[in-house]
């Protein structure tokens, strides 16, 4: 056995990959007549554990869901699903798959991530709009070419969710993601491309 001491270093490049895993998300949960496509980033290290939408017990997504939709975090997680289905909210993350280190998105490395085929799901699904679940989801998909898409529905950027986004109280978020039933009841319908 080698008696010197093991001393800390710092990791070059390709020692630094190892260290990064890549990562896959989750498959979108849609109904069959979505009308607001709520999108995060990408699943947090909880959620990929548990195959679960905002898994984190401190994320404030489901208690939100159980003031707009009823499907509380208290309900059991296949039962919230339906609901949101029957309420016509679809759920889904910008990313496809990530370069992370740490369960952050700003642990993202920046040109390590592949988007999910939004032209397709949007050109499947008559969306009214799409709510981005804090700052990065909605940057990295404004980041998608726009000759890549068909003509988008209406946009809007909520708070995160996220027990990272403490800097705003909890019931202004709450407040602001109420939008959604607007969303669900005044948005304008859009023709569906079905030529793809």
């Amino acid at each position: 056995m080698d008696p010197r001491p093991v001393t800390a270093r710092a990791l070059d490049g390709n020692e630094m990959k190892k260290h990064i895993e890549h990562i896959e998300g989750l498959p979108p949960v849609v109904g069959p007549s979505p009308k607001v496509l709520i999108l995060g980033t990408f699943p947090g290290e909880e959620s990929l554990r548990q195959n679960q939408y905002y898994a984190h017990p401190r994320n404030l997504f489901w208690e939100i869901m159980g003031q707009v939709c009823g499907a509380g975090r208290d309900i059991k997680y296949e039962d919230r699903l339906n609901i949101l289905k029957n309420s016509q909210i679809a759920l889904w993350d910008v990313l496809k798959s990530c370069s992370r280190h740490g369960s952050l998105d700003t642990d993202i490395r920046n040109g390590f991530y592949e988007v999910n085929d939004f032209k397709k799901f949007l050109a499947e699904h008559d969306i009214k709009a799409i709510c981005f679940n804090g700052k990065k989801a909605e940057e990295l998909f404004k980041k998608i070419p726009a000759s890549t898409l068909p003509e988008l529905p209406m946009l809007s950027r909520l708070p995160s969710t996220s027990p990272a986004n403490a800097g705003i109280p909890k019931d202004t978020k709450i407040c602001q993601w109420l939008l959604i039933k607007k969303h669900l009841e005044c948005a304008p319908t859009r023709p569906v491309d079905r030529s793809q």
